[in-house]
């Protein structure tokens, strides 16, 4: 996970915006966002910031998004309980 580009991502464009670059990139292969790269990593860096930018919209410190980020990247990787709910 490059830290560096998602917050950069992320103070620069809105969830919406970044929104928009996920779906220009699904659908014409490039995106005003983020270029030169293999499609699934542009895809992952822009959803890692969306989320990271969608947090700090909702009044989280820059820093702490980051670790929520990260936390639900350890959460995911790791599994979960079958019952468990993710937040929404």
């Amino acid at each position: 996970m490059d830290v560096k580009e998602i917050k950069e991502l992320a103070k620069k464009y809105t969830p919406d915006q970044i929104e928009r670059c996920i779906t220009q990139q699904l659908e014409t292969g490039a995106n005003v966002c983020i270029d030169s790269r293999p499609a699934e990593e542009i895809i992952s860096s822009l959803s890692k910031a969306e989320l990271v930018s969608e947090l700090v919209a909702e009044g989280m410190p820059l820093a702490d998004a980051i670790r929520e980020l990260a936390k639900r990247i350890r959460r995911a990787q790791q599994g979960f309980d079958p019952g468990e709910t993710w937040p929404e």
